[in-house]
């Protein structure tokens, strides 16, 4: 089930609230003989994520769970780059943030009220270091908000109460306010690094539009040195002469072009 945005919090006593977690959102399938953990995409998390695998053990029945998981950065806040680069942070606290119920020992639960799936959930995840049961609060959704604001977090989500689980679709029953802003756009070029930074130095990014493509900005920030290598080789392929651009683009410095084949999602705050 997805979430829509909107732009301001707002306070309501049908509604509960939670934090909107900056990590992986997973599904999970346990049974008695396999457990099955994986993206919305279909993708497992087996071979990247094994500590939540073995932990997911510890759950006493069959059950269908949806929730995110998140690396925890010194300050105890979700680092997506953590997440990502996991087998270099493996020391980091990791968790799957479990807030929602989807079966229950082979019983569908989705048509359930919201409240009465997160009663069952509760009751089923067992302490524990890795699994979290994920918490909320009612009516004040405002002054929860601020609270995600000032501690640094991606923002919250807010779910009607009464409200059903509706796979794949974006319903107004659930909707998610972000202290952040973010946009999927895509790469069509790098620069040249500069100093003593390897690879590349900023990706040139655009939008598509129609036939044509719209220059929206170019981003350098956020990668550690892995992730610009893993980049730079994932781009290499895809090298080509001309820009994608009928203007032509300033840069500081030389630019790369590459075929519009990569989507990334960028986070600004305006």
């Amino acid at each position: 089930m997805l979430a829509k945005e909107i732009k301001e919090p707002f306070d309501d006593e049908d509604w509960l609230f939670e934090i909107k977690w900056d990590g992986y959102r997973a599904i999970t399938e346990k049974t008695k003989s396999e457990i099955l953990l994986y993206s919305r995409n279909g993708l497992s998390f087996h071979q990247k994520y094994p500590i939540i695998v073995d932990q997911l053990k510890s759950i006493k029945a069959d059950a269908v769970l949806d929730g995110e998981i998140v690396v925890l950065d010194e300050k105890g806040k979700p680092n997506f780059q953590y997440l990502q680069h996991y087998s270099e942070h493996h020391d980091n606290p990791i968790q799957y943030q479990v807030f929602d119920l989807l079966s229950l020992n082979g019983k569908d639960t989705k048509e359930l009220e919201l409240v009465k799936r997160k009663e069952l959930l509760q009751q089923l995840i067992p302490e524990n270091e890795v699994i979290k049961y994920c918490d909320h609060v009612t009516v004040h959704g405002v002054s929860f908000f601020e609270l995600t604001t000032e501690n640094g977090l991606e923002g919250m989500i807010a779910k009607k109460m009464d409200s059903i689980y509706s796979p794949g679709k974006r319903t107004g029953d659930w909707v998610k306010v972000k202290n952040h802003q973010t946009q999927e756009v895509i790469i069509v070029g790098y620069t040249a690094p500069e100093k003593s930074r390897k690879y590349f130095g900023a990706l040139i990014l655009a939008k598509n539009i129609g036939d044509n493509f719209i220059y929206t900005g170019h981003t350098g920030t956020g990668f550690s040195d892995n992730l610009l290598k893993e980049m730079y080789e994932l781009m290499q392929p895809l090298i080509q002469k001309n820009s994608p651009f009928e203007e032509k683009i300033k840069t500081n410095s030389p630019v790369t072009w590459i075929k519009p084949e990569l989507v990334c999602e960028i986070k600004f705050t305006e």
